[in-house]
């Protein structure tokens, strides 16, 4: 296994910016899994200009996902490209692209050590104040210093010892830590209970501040204030507006948004 080259390959001189500005573009691209007939989606363009706050909705099974996990090169294009400031993302090298890339996703993944080198995990040199300062900033300090040893508390293998909101509250800590440019949340409060929910929504909406945000979303109702929602289906992008607009021309996006409200 150690022998076999790995999937994605850096280029032989790749660039390495300390930081982006966070411009996001997708340029004709073609995706297909290699076990899967037929592309997951065709010729998909879109833009993000720095800083804007950008939703995805649509039906399962349409690419919301897979178009999150291409952005850090987790797989690649088959076909067009992604662009990160104007450079083919395939340029840069894995660390940097990944560095200027923050995820807060459904499943969070904790490791069985305490919560201080969890959150610390954002940015392994951080001392103690700024580890406090992002909890705060994630809404996670109250009920980190409830914990029997506060920061020093072992958590448990994947934050066993706490609720699913706690965990989120941690990996968003991890986010305000690391400060990248350009976040993807990707369903992230879609297995939460109501109120675990209104909290972790507040913390997200502090963390995607002055940040390109690429908000993949199961639950309309956290993604009323985006700028800009997209609908994805099977054959692309169908439609794109603030909430309002889309409300008012009552098409696919009303649709999705009055079938949640009425269940």
């Amino acid at each position: 296994m150690m022998e076999l080259p790995p999937a994605i390959q850096e280029p032989a001189q790749a660039l390495a910016p300390e930081r982006v500005r966070g411009e996001l573009e997708l340029q004709n691209v073609t995706f297909s899994y290699q076990d899967r007939f037929g592309s997951v989606f065709h010729n998909l363009s879109l833009k993000i200009a720095v800083g804007e706050y950008v939703a995805l909705v649509g039906a399962s099974g349409v690419g919301k996902t897979t178009l999150g996990t291409l952005i850090p090169r987790f797989y690649d294009v088959s076909g067009g490209r992604i662009c990160l400031d104007g450079v083919d993302i395939r340029e840069f090298s894995l660390a940097a692209l990944r560095r200027n890339i923050g995820t807060v996703d459904q499943d969070v993944y904790l490791f069985g050590t305490t919560v201080a080198e969890n959150i610390r995990y954002g940015k392994p040199d951080a001392v103690a104040e700024e580890i406090i300062s992002a909890a705060k900033k994630a809404n996670a300090h109250e009920f980190i210093m409830a914990l029997p040893q506060g920061y020093d508390t072992e958590i448990g293998q994947r934050g066993i010892k706490l609720s699913a909101g706690q965990r989120q509250r941690l990996s968003i800590a991890r986010l305000f830590l690391k400060d990248p440019p350009l976040i993807i949340l990707d369903e992230a409060t879609s297995a939460l209970d109501n109120e675990s929910e209104r909290v972790v929504q507040q913390s997200l909406e502090r963390l995607i501040e002055n940040r390109t945000t690429l908000v993949i979303a199961h639950r309309l109702s956290t993604i009323r204030n985006a700028d800009r929602i997209l609908v994805l289906t099977e054959e692309g992008i169908c439609e794109q507006g603030t909430h309002e607009q889309l409300i008012a021309d009552e098409g696919a996006y009303a649709g999705l948004y009055n079938l949640q409200l009425a269940r």
